[in-house]
């Protein structure tokens, strides 16, 4: 297999980064479709609306709200099918950005992404995920490309409430280990490519800034006022992260997020919460004897991260239950890139350490 390496063709962070949108959008058309979450309508959209139309780009709104279904989908994409648009402009959080994404793929578009929290790295990758009705996880998939720009205004994000914040350190925590695991155990990137020495450098840095800055970055979560650690820290949480697993892999931790959801009290649990529970039961099973566990389990508690099924939100969690999560989890793709093959028993015993 050949080495791949993917990224969006340009990312751009800082207070204020959204005045440039009207212009980044004026390189690619004159017609935009705006896929926003509907509460984030409210607050920025004359902003954007403003921004864009400065610089001769008109905007047909698309508001999002709940999970993305096939059906939701397929009602956005008739609507910018309909605008015969030339982009596609992405604000909101996770489920907004990747409504935009569904709609760039159809339309074969540009796409620029504007996040409004750090929850995770999504506002950097191609992939996508849809849900059912019932908020049971349907399919992850792919555009062809990530986005064509990435636009992090970090003013706009340091509003937001330290929990989104707080999910964001969750999620990015796990990649240097996951792609580490990837790569020593021959698995495939996101790309369906080996993974690149750039990818595990990338995954590092991000460990190393989110262990130094985490807590103080934390500290500005919700304040509107991005400090210097708050601004390094969302660059290892969106950039980083996003860099790190998409082309360096992942393994167990996010396996976990397939399985864990069913276990009673955690379906509603923050993905990156998730994600972090999960990193911890991966250096458990990989038997680490450099402090790292301990390490790790310090900073949670410093961050507020949970470190049991327990602070996630189980309660007493059933043998049967362990085992439903561990057969969903080794049945992903991402199960298969660690050190040894797992099975359930082992799994199980594992979450139960952790519960």
């Amino acid at each position: 297999m050949l080495k791949i390496f993917g990224a969006p063709g340009r990312y751009i962070q800082g207070a204020g980064a959204l005045d440039a949108l009207g212009g980044y959008a004026a390189l690619f058309g004159r017609r935009a479709a705006l896929v926003i979450d509907r509460y984030v309508q409210g607050v920025l959209g004359p902003r954007i609306e403003a921004l864009c139309g400065a610089h001769g780009v008109a905007l047909t709104a698309l508001p999002v709200e709940g999970d993305i279904t096939p059906e939701s989908i397929a009602a956005l994409r008739a609507q910018a099918a309909a605008a015969g648009v030339d982009m596609v402009i992405a604000v909101g959080g996770g489920k907004a950005l990747d409504a935009g994404k569904a709609v760039a793929k159809a339309e074969h578009c540009h796409l620029v992404t504007v996040p409004t929290v750090a929850s995770n790295d999504a506002p950097t990758s191609k992939n996508y995920v849809l849900y059912d009705a019932h908020h049971n996880l349907l399919a992850v998939e792919h555009m062809l490309f990530n986005p064509t720009i990435v636009l992090v205004d970090t003013a706009v994000i340091a509003t937001a409430p330290a929990a989104f914040f707080r999910a964001g350190l969750g999620d990015a925590i796990s990649k240097k280990f996951e792609a580490e695991q990837c790569a020593r155990n021959g698995g495939r990137n996101m790309y369906d490519g080996v993974p690149p020495l750039t990818a595990q450098l990338i995954a590092d840095g991000c460990l190393r800034t989110l262990l130094a800055d985490g807590a103080d970055a934390l500290a500005a979560a919700g304040s509107g006022q991005p400090t210097p650690a708050f601004e390094r820290v969302v660059e290892a949480m969106i950039l980083m992260s996003g860099l790190g697993f998409e082309s360096g892999g992942l393994s167990i931790a996010h396996a976990l997020t397939r399985g864990l959801p069913k276990i009673a009290g955690l379906a509603s649990a923050p993905h990156g919460l998730q994600v972090a529970v999960g990193l911890l039961v991966q250096l458990d099973l990989e038997a680490r004897q450099d402090g790292m566990l301990a390490t790790l389990t310090q900073w949670y508690e410093q961050v507020g991260l949970p470190t049991t099924l327990a602070a996630l939100g189980a309660a007493a969690p059933s043998d049967a239950e362990l085992a439903r999560a561990a057969e969903l989890t080794l049945a992903a793709r991402h199960a298969a890139n660690f050190d040894r093959p797992l099975d359930i028993k082992t799994l199980v015993a594992a979450l139960r350490r952790h519960a």
